[in-house]
């Protein structure tokens, strides 16, 4: 049975797209038919999506439209056109989104400070975009609040109370978010293929500058120096980079600082764009030598049953698989108390970094073909041992997707082919046909970032 070690591992260099994936009105289109039905099957006879800077992926994913400095409603009433609010600025900006709706300005949207000498009241302005009395209305925001068993209370809202309040003038109002983030058939869920395509697109230049990171980290250098050899270019962000070393790094999430690093740090980068992340840790050091007193056998306490349960993901999801099976083809790896993993093992991934995740303890959730997924196990062990981590995500896509995907973009289907030659050929993990890894470093694990030609392996 093969077991994880360490090997000498070429990386290879997978590419990088020539060509930027779009959407375009029709998909936009196509959307906008699927969300009426999807209103009308939860009872909805109107929706409003709110969005602001931090939480854009379901009004993007209806109207194109990508908040920046403000917030944003979206408004949308079977057999009308959408109407989108927007500010000061939002306004102008809007005519960039592909998708069809009209543009309504609100100024209480705008920053405070800003004119507000064209303002309405939003409640005449909710009834021009078609809300009646009577309706039974759904807020889309960004999350639902559910029980353990994920049981959904349509009645909490994450949205702003002022919206609530006008809402409810109108009619009864409900947490609508599971529209487009239930886990099993939620709108942002499964996804296109020009949406998949966009997504590798990404995840090819988030995997690229971790690449770049690992292999141009060195003492003596400051942490706003090593994330300069990332080599950014402007892709929008869905997270703020998340890269520290040393005593910071047991924290996982601080943002870089002018601190030095040093031969012997523990450290961690994690860089997300909209549908992409990854994610590393490991120690800078050349050996097992130069680790920390109380991080002997790092290796092979940590690292080595660490990657054998991302293999065991990777080699058990796939389409009609259950959550909960792959939660437990990982934890039989990594269940120990030890490792401290808290999280969900993989999760959905969008514009957001989180969607949602089918995958937890005895779930039945089946998943599909369309979903983009994201490997995401970390451990937590609060010792000298730190962690270990791999973050990547892949698409699942039946016969029928993956011919579409490769007639369409051919370009990102032959650097497909080659991660999964690699994986499997090098790595020794074998995926199902389904599974296609978006990122130009799946499965690399080097756990002595001054020796990244050492990476972990199944043999």
């Amino acid at each position: 049975m093969p077991t994880a070690q360490l090997v000498s591992v070429s990386l290879p260099d997978f590419g990088v797209p020539t060509v930027e994936p779009q959407l375009g009105r029709a998909i936009y289109d196509k959307r906008h038919k699927r969300l009426i039905k999807a209103m009308k099957k939860a009872g909805y006879d109107a929706l409003v999506i709110y969005g602001d800077r931090e939480h854009v992926a379901n009004i993007s994913w209806a109207s194109g439209y990508d908040p920046r400095f403000e917030e944003a409603l979206y408004v949308v009433v079977p057999g009308r056109t959408p109407t989108l609010f927007a500010g000061n600025e939002g306004y102008p900006y809007a005519e960039t989104a592909e998708g069809n709706f009209e543009r309504v300005l609100w100024q209480h949207l705008s920053l405070m400070g800003q004119p507000r000498d064209k303002e309405k009241p939003l409640r005449k302005l909710l009834k021009s975009a078609g809300l009646k009395k009577g309706m039974r209305i759904g807020i889309a925001g960004w999350k639902s609040f559910e029980t353990e068993e994920g049981k959904a209370d349509d009645q909490w809202f994450e949205t702003p109370h002022y919206l609530v309040k006008a809402l409810e003038r109108f009619g009864t109002v409900a947490n609508a978010a599971q529209l487009f983030m239930n886990p099993v058939d939620g709108l942002r869920v499964i996804n296109e293929a020009e949406q998949l395509a966009r997504f590798e697109y990404a995840a090819t230049l988030t995997s690229n500058a971790l690449k770049r990171f690992i292999l141009g980290a060195k003492p003596g250098i400051t942490e706003y120096d090593a994330c300069r050899n990332m080599g950014l270019d402007g892709f929008p962000l869905s997270t703020h980079i998340n890269m520290c070393a040393g005593p910071r790094a047991k924290y996982g999430l601080p943002s870089p600082s002018m601190r030095k690093l040093e031969e012997g740090d523990p450290i961690v980068v994690g860089h997300g764009l909209m549908g992409a992340l990854n994610c590393r840790a490991g120690f800078l050091v050349k050996e097992a030598r130069g680790l920390p007193p109380g991080a002997d056998g790092y290796l092979e306490k940590l690292v080595a049953p660490y990657f054998s349960a991302a293999a065991a993901w990777y080699e058990t999801v796939g389409i009609g698989v259950r959550g909960g099976d792959i939660y437990k083809a990982v934890m039989e790896h990594v269940g120990d108390p030890f490792f401290g993993v808290g999280l969900n093992p993989g999760h959905l991934i969008h514009l957001d970094e989180w969607v949602h995740s089918p995958i937890k303890k005895k779930s039945k959730m089946k998943l599909r073909s369309g979903m983009a997924l994201q490997c995401d196990i970390i451990p937590a062990t609060g010792t000298d041992y730190f962690t270990s981590n791999i973050e990547d995500g892949i698409a699942l896509a039946d016969e029928k997707l993956r011919t579409e995907l490769a007639t369409k973009f051919p370009e990102m289907w032959g650097r497909i082919e080659k991660r999964r030659a690699f994986m499997e050929g090098v790595l020794g993990i074998t995926l199902k046909p389904e599974v296609l890894p978006f990122s130009n470093i799946a499965g690399w694990l080097p756990p002595y970032w001054l020796s990244p030609e050492l990476a972990m392996a199944m043999r």
